[in-house]
Parts: C-alpha cells; sequence; structure tokens
C-alpha cells in the first residue's frame, strides 16, 4: 500500500470492511482509508479516484465506481445526486441535508435543526420512506 497510515488506522480500516461483510482487499483498503482518513466528506468517484492517483495508488476508475457501489451497498457511504450524472459519495450516513455550490461543484452540509421539512407524504401502499435528501443549490450574487 502506498498510503502513508499507521498500524492502527490500517486496523480500523480492516476492521470497517469486515464488520460490512467486504473483504479488505489492497484497493478497498486504500479507497476506504482515502475517504474516511479526514473526517466527514463528498467526494465524486472522479474526486477520488484523483486523491488515489496523487497518493501513488495504481486503481482505475472502474475500480473506485464499483468500490464505491460496494461501500453504498454496505452502508458505508450515502450517495447523493447534485449535477445529473454527477453523483457524490457522502461519509456522514446521518440523516441530513446539503447545500450545493453549483460554481465549486462542492457539497457542503447544512447543520441540524436549520431546516424544516414540515410533514412527508403518505408513501404509496406497500411502500415506505427510507430517506429524504434535500440538495439546496446556491450560487454567489452578482455583483451589482
Amino acid at each position: 500500500m502506498h498510503t502513508t497510515q499507521t498500524r492502527g488506522q490500517a486496523f480500523c480500516v480492516f476492521s470497517r470492511l469486515r464488520s460490512v461483510g467486504l473483504r479488505p482487499t489492497r484497493q478497498r483498503v486504500a479507497l476506504c482509508n482515502l475517504m474516511f482518513g479526514r473526517g466527514d466528506r463528498h467526494l465524486s468517484a472522479e474526486d477520488l479516484h484523483a486523491e488515489a492517483q496523487q497518493a501513488g495508488e495504481s486503481v482505475s476508475l472502474a475500480t473506485v465506481y464499483n468500490t464505491l457501489h460496494q461501500f453504498t451497498d454496505a452502508g458505508l457511504v450515502r450517495p447523493l445526486s447534485a449535477e445529473g450524472q454527477r453523483t457524490y459519495f457522502d461519509t456522514n450516513i446521518s440523516d441530513h441535508h446539503h447545500f450545493f455550490i453549483e460554481e465549486d461543484g462542492e457539497m457542503v452540509d447544512i447543520p441540524a435543526g436549520s431546516l424544516d421539512l414540515g410533514q412527508l407524504p403518505e408513501p404509496p401502499a406497500g411502500m415506505e420512506i427510507v430517506n429524504v435528501d434535500v440538495v439546496v443549490r446556491l450560487r454567489r450574487k452578482a455583483e451589482a
């Protein structure tokens, strides 16, 4: 593994992957370390791929996508859509909402308690609401 990490960090990554039923392969460990090594983050597959390349990890973009989908299925990350085709993966899987800064392509958490959704609609028969994702799109005001 090319990324710099301590023995404790490596154990934590291995434990995290095993706890959700994923085998800790070299590539999963490297990507997990990059995703979770700096606190809560919002990353696209392209962002994570670039970070992996910069860290000296040889992983293809397809491998990054596959790994992120495995992390999503295992409940390690939460996918967020903001720009049509682009999906961000949030390492904070708690219920919360986001600002999306259009010019920067950046996703930012909305502080807890600052958004009131009121009453949610009743789901169709046989369905239940699993999560509500609110993305508030922002752009800088034009200079007057």
